[in-house]
């Protein structure tokens, strides 16, 4: 078993642990790492890895906020469904709709258009930008909902095109647009964060689903092996990266994530523009 080859599934599984959740694009950083930490697999199984791992990450969010996910509980020993719940998944449901159609349809059709350093670059660029400006245009204005259940779901749907975004420009962060939409909508830091944490579960769990269809369930021992250290790796970062954001937000807002995307953009166009 060659343990060089887990140890780049383990450093894979943290950098997606990590980027998965901050504002910063996974996608970018993957593709960073990739350049210097290349797995010896099949361009099949590097594609699909690199998408199934996020399985690791959703895992974190199901374990972390399994009371406000599950919309059943028991009272008097009967089940019970919570309604405030139900409501947040029909919402979610919502925001969904716009990523899954057009990543049902055209999912090929993006990757070979769009993965590709450039797109990286400068969608971590322009949203890091807009990150800089939202937050300097909601300093002194207060938040319009201040929980999940103050959302209509006329913003669960315009938070969804902002996924959709993400879905379709590499680099631009699923997370990072998810909460700008819900940022220039009005919606708090912390409600932002949040249901983009819950929004990343029927649409990462779809896009897993997508990929595991696509590349078959034959695997040799191997695979198995890599593709279980990502899984964990991711899961275990993944908690420690949510619960950091939410500290952090409580206190500051997402400016340094947006110097940070520029600077991480800025270096992508230097690096690929000299090798």
């Amino acid at each position: 078993m060659n343990i060089i080859e887990i140890l780049k599934a383990l450093f894979l599984g943290i950098v997606e642990g990590i980027t998965e959740w901050l504002p910063i694009s996974s996608t970018g950083h993957m593709i960073l790492v990739d350049e210097f930490l290349k797995l010896n697999v099949t361009p099949q199984f590097k594609e699909m890895f690199l998408v199934v791992i996020q399985l690791g990450a959703i895992m974190a969010v199901v374990v972390l906020y399994f009371n406000k996910l599950m919309p059943f509980e028991v009272k008097n020993k009967k089940l019970c469904a919570k309604k405030e719940t139900f409501s947040m998944w029909f919402k979610i449901i919502v925001s969904c709709i716009p990523a899954a159609i057009v990543g049902l349809l055209f999912d090929d059709k993006i990757d070979e258009l769009f993965y590709n350093w450039q797109t990286v670059s400068i969608m971590l660029i322009i949203f890091g930008v807009f990150f800089i400006l939202i937050e300097k245009y909601n300093k002194k204005k207060e938040a319009t909902a201040n929980s999940i259940d103050d959302l209509s779901y006329l913003y669960a749907f315009i938070i969804g095109l902002f996924q959709l975004i993400a879905a379709v420009f590499p680099g631009t962060s699923r997370s990072g647009a998810t909460i700008i939409g819900a940022l220039i909508l009005g919606v708090s830091r912390t409600v932002a964060a949040e249901y983009t944490f819950f929004l990343a579960v029927p649409v990462m769990f779809g896009a897993s689903a997508l990929k595991l269809v696509k590349f078959g369930f034959d695997y040799t021992a191997m695979e198995i092996v890599i593709l279980l250290t990502g899984l964990i790796s991711a899961f275990v970062v993944s908690v420690f990266a949510i619960k950091f954001l939410m500290s952090y937000i409580k206190k500051h807002d997402f400016t340094a994530f947006g110097w940070y995307r520029i600077i991480l953009g800025a270096l992508v166009i230097a690096y690929f523009s000299i090798v």
